[in-house]
């Protein structure tokens, strides 16, 4: 496998774990719902979409074929990540679920 691959693949994995780690940690600390969702839907999405997109260059150069099964989970994953985050977020809005005082956008009280 050439050089440059190697390099490009092993860059892509650190990239991705560090996006994986800061959306991990971002959902430990954060401090309520609507400000824990950001974490796994953001963070988490670019990392596992770079760990995908490193498997296509490795399995790319090593096998001399571009492999379509890697290409079509980061589709389905960049897809259905934000529709889920938007369907949680609606559904704690309908539940009212508690903010903490220093989230922006609260509801009014009426």
């Amino acid at each position: 496998m050439n050089i440059w691959i190697e390099i490009a693949v092993s860059a892509l994995l650190l990239l991705g774990c560090s996006f994986a780690l800061i959306g991990a940690i971002g959902l430990y600390r954060l401090p309520d719902f609507f400000t824990r969702l950001h974490g796994p839907t953001k963070a988490t999405t670019l990392g596992v979409g770079s760990l995908i997109v490193a498997s296509m260059l490795f399995f790319a150069g090593s096998e001399h074929r571009l492999s379509l099964h890697e290409l079509l989970l980061a589709i389905f994953l960049f897809i259905t990540a934000p529709v889920s985050a938007h369907m949680l977020a609606r559904a704690a809005l309908q539940q009212k679920v508690r903010l903490v005082e220093r989230t922006r956008g609260q509801p009014r009280e009426e």
